[in-house]
């Protein structure tokens, strides 16, 4: 499908005039909290990733008809404004909704020198094969935020089994991690860039520190990546830490083989992709040409809105009830 014009057309709030204060107002401003009740998933490889339900009852969650699946964001989590947000709308619709905590991100250190990146489609299979084998629903949606977003669309590109799978929407999507990685080292995209950088470099640090103070084998793991001090961005960190801890051979490699891109013909889902052309992490060159998009997929390019912002004046909330709209069509 070709770009639509939805009749929900975004118009951002008249103080959040472009993309840079789109981005920044949703990642400061903040979020009222919501009350989750957490399970641990055990994967095959030992470790785990942890998963945030609403509602917080064991009795209301048993026997859901619908559950929608949430995916964050790069150094997000379950606790990431867009998602409380997005969880406390989806409640007040009648639905329950899981937020998935990528490895490390739940707020306790992983087991295992495996860390998360754009790419774990795995992981979101293992995840939500569990997920529905504990609540059984009938169908379930998925949504996906930038890193979320692309293995979201990877996973659903790849032809796995998802037989309950019925809708799935995608915001802010790094299409093309190489374009995006690149975006970040200059101008003032090279501020979002420093910011990432320096909390994936501060949380692999302290991993490894603690890892050597227990002991534990995988220490030797994070050690062979030897002295990373001059990593000073997101393509350094990809090249020096990502790609050789996840098997690729360098981030030029992982790139290639994880950009979401490549999987959107493969995409069999009715699909909605939200991109917002003042994006400051995602030039226009990294979005999709419309004739690599499948037929059950449909981007929706707004103007402005910026990265995983959408924030309106008439509708402060517009990026959830248009989530929401599609998720009820």
């Amino acid at each position: 499908m070709r770009p639509d014009s939805s009749k929900t057309k975004f118009v951002p709030a008249w103080w959040l005039p472009e993309g840079h204060s789109q981005t920044l107002w949703r990642k400061f401003a903040g979020e009222k909290a919501v009350e989750h009740v957490r399970h641990r998933v055990e994967l095959m490889d030992g470790d785990f990733i942890d998963v945030d339900w609403l509602p917080a009852s064991e009795k209301k969650l048993a026997g859901q008809s619908a559950v929608v699946f949430l995916l964050h964001g790069l150094c997000g989590s379950s606790s990431s404004s867009y998602l409380l947000s997005l969880q406390r709308h989806l409640s007040d619709a009648g639905y329950s909704s899981v937020a998935m905590n990528f490895r490390g991100c739940s707020g306790d250190l992983n087991r295992t020198w495996r860390a998360y990146h754009s790419g774990v489609s795995d992981d979101l299979e293992e995840v939500l094969r569990a997920v529905i084998e504990t609540s059984k629903p009938d169908v379930i949606s998925l949504v996906g935020y930038s890193l979320g977003a692309n293995v979201l669309l990877k996973w659903l590109g790849e032809g796995r089994d998802y037989t309950k799978v019925d809708r799935a929407v995608a915001v802010s999507t790094p299409f093309s991690l190489d374009l995006c990685s690149q975006t970040m080292l200059t101008g003032v995209s090279k501020l979002y860039g420093i910011y990432f950088t320096r909390r994936l470099l501060r949380d692999f640090l302290h991993k490894r520190k603690v890892f050597k103070q227990v002991g534990t084998s995988d220490f030797d793991r994070l050690s062979e990546l030897g002295d990373v001090s001059r990593v000073s961005s997101i393509l350094d960190f990809d090249d020096a830490i990502t790609a050789p801890l996840h098997g690729f051979r360098d981030a030029s490699d992982y790139y290639e083989r994880c950009s979401s891109v490549n999987f959107l013909p493969g995409i069999t889902v009715p699909t909605l992709l939200i991109q917002a052309s003042d994006d400051p992490l995602i030039p226009g060159a990294a979005l999709p040409d419309p004739r690599q998009l499948s037929s059950s997929t449909r981007m929706e390019l707004s103007a402005k809105g910026g990265h995983v912002g959408f924030v309106s004046g008439k509708h402060s909330d517009w990026l959830e009830h248009r989530i929401l709209q599609f998720l009820s069509d």
